[in-house]
């Protein structure tokens, strides 16, 4: 037949059923619903879960003597700084002096000091005749070294203090230099202000009486009581005794909960089953959702979350702003046996960057049969859940997990009515006169830090690209 047989085709006339009209007799193949929000939560897999009966789970340490030795808070209105009176605490020498009118008094001395970068604050072998507190920006510490070399002794940062160790000498100097690598701003007392308000405070001379009476306490590098022992002796030399004494007061950590009230109207749950189980795909997302709220809580929370339980020791600042191999090098040499480091995805691009520049290769580790980058053979796991702020600096965690390897643990208990997944469960409520089915979803966790070198941060690293 010829084209121009067929008039009815020329008219584009239909032919057959259509494909809108067919979709009405198919069956579609649907997914499960699909959550953005989920993460890779490589915190919460590599930490190991210690089951914890009653819900709590204590700490037992060695009694370790405690010095003043943490950071100094500081309010600040506009662009005028002032430290907390109370803060003053954190001073050895001021440790538990808590007469509020001396210490505001000494607060009232400091005087606000800009600096900019490349300005030495203090000079080794000067005269060491101020108190330093460092408000904001980052400082260099160095000193001589035995053949003429320069001695790195750290950077100090927010927080920081310099110079206490001085105030009740007669005649103190600088036994190391200070030097600015960032613009910042610090609170300076003169000694000689100390000196006075000691003068005029009985209290005050009283609390450094007992301070300079207090028997050196024989301790490790690590603050701990020491363990008296001998060795390298011959023949019947007379041993020491000694005894391990413990923390009269040890942490204990209470699991904290995520909850939340999963409503499922009946009308849903009766007729809206297949192919997929509507009530379960509920619990599914929500159970997603705890789970990243609890990895949130275990980085971020004030209690037990690791940003905020590292000791001050086990805290360093890179050295010149975004991470570099060295920074990375110091983190790794602070404890025994890192098994993993955590990091914002935008701070590991910045130490990629860096290594880039140096020409290194950043290196791969198998985790669970991903290939993720790696330094020294350590892992660096991404976790989002470390906040980067609003100057664009993040935190590096690097830690050791396990209770026989004196590490970082997380809590949960199992055995829970009604669980769903471990330390998880999902509780009927009942039905309401609205017929909504309501169901009390949640998690229960936390985190403890065995030893304090279990865990260490690099912090104020820049994962911005620089101009």
């Amino acid at each position: 037949m010829s084209i121009d047989s067929a008039p009815e085709i020329r008219s584009g006339k239909q032919q057959s059923l259509g494909t809108a009209a067919a979709r009405n007799l198919a069956t579609t193949t649907k997914s499960v619903p699909q959550m953005q929000g989920i993460s890779s939560r490589w915190l919460t897999r590599m930490l190991p879960w210690v089951h914890t009966d009653g819900g709590a789970y204590r700490v037992n340490r060695r009694l370790t003597y405690t010095i003043g030795d943490g950071r100094i808070e500081f309010s600040q209105t506009g662009a005028q700084v002032r430290v907390i009176p109370q803060e003053l605490g954190e001073l050895a020498l001021l440790r538990g002096f808590d007469d509020v009118d001396v210490l505001t008094a000494l607060a009232d001395r400091f005087v606000q000091r800009d600096f900019e970068p490349g300005q030495v604050l203090a000079e080794e072998g000067t005269s060491a005749d101020h108190l330093y507190l460092l408000a904001h920006g980052r400082v260099h510490k160095t000193s001589s070294g035995h053949y003429g070399d320069t001695n790195w002794l750290g950077v100090l940062a927010d927080g920081d203090k310099f110079g206490d160790r001085y105030l009740l000498d007669a005649e103190p100097r600088w036994e190391f230099t200070v030097k600015a690598a960032t613009a910042g701003t610090l609170l300076e007392m003169p000694r000689r202000e100390f000196i006075a308000i000691l003068d005029d405070s009985p209290t005050l001379q009283a609390h450094v009486q007992e301070y300079l009476s207090l028997p050196e306490q024989r301790q490790n590098k690590h603050g701990e009581a020491e363990i008296a022992l001998s060795s390298g002796h011959v023949g019947e030399a007379e041993l020491p005794a000694t005894f391990v004494d413990y923390d009269l007061k040890p942490r204990e950590y209470e699991l904290d909960v995520a909850q939340t009230v999963l409503r499922v109207h009946s009308r849903v749950a009766d007729l809206y089953n297949k192919p997929m189980n509507q009530t379960e795909q509920q619990l599914r997302l929500t159970i997603q959702a705890l789970r990243e709220r609890q990895e949130h809580e275990l980085v971020n929370n004030r209690e037990f979350g690791l940003l905020h339980n590292t000791e001050f020791k086990q805290r360093i600042q890179t050295h010149e702003g975004p991470p570099t191999p060295d920074d990375l090098d110091d983190l790794l040499s602070m404890r025994r046996n890192t098994q993993y480091m955590f990091a914002h995805p935008k701070a590991i691009a910045a130490f990629g960057k860096e290594c880039n520049k140096r020409g290194l290769n950043i290196g791969t580790a198998e985790v669970g049969g991903h290939h993720l980058p790696a330094w020294r053979g350590v892992p660096l796991l991404p976790c989002g859940k470390i906040p980067v702020s609003e100057h664009q600096t993040s935190s590096i965690i690097a830690v050791r997990t396990g209770e026989d390897n004196e590490g970082v643990i997380g809590l949960y208990q199992t055995g829970l009515p009604d669980e769903v997944e471990p330390g998880l469960n999902a509780r009927f409520m009942g039905i309401d006169d609205r017929a909504v089915i309501s169901y009390l979803v949640s998690t229960y966790y936390s985190a403890a830090v065995l030893v304090p070198d279990a865990v260490g941060i690099l912090e104020n690293a820049e994962v911005h690209p620089r101009g």
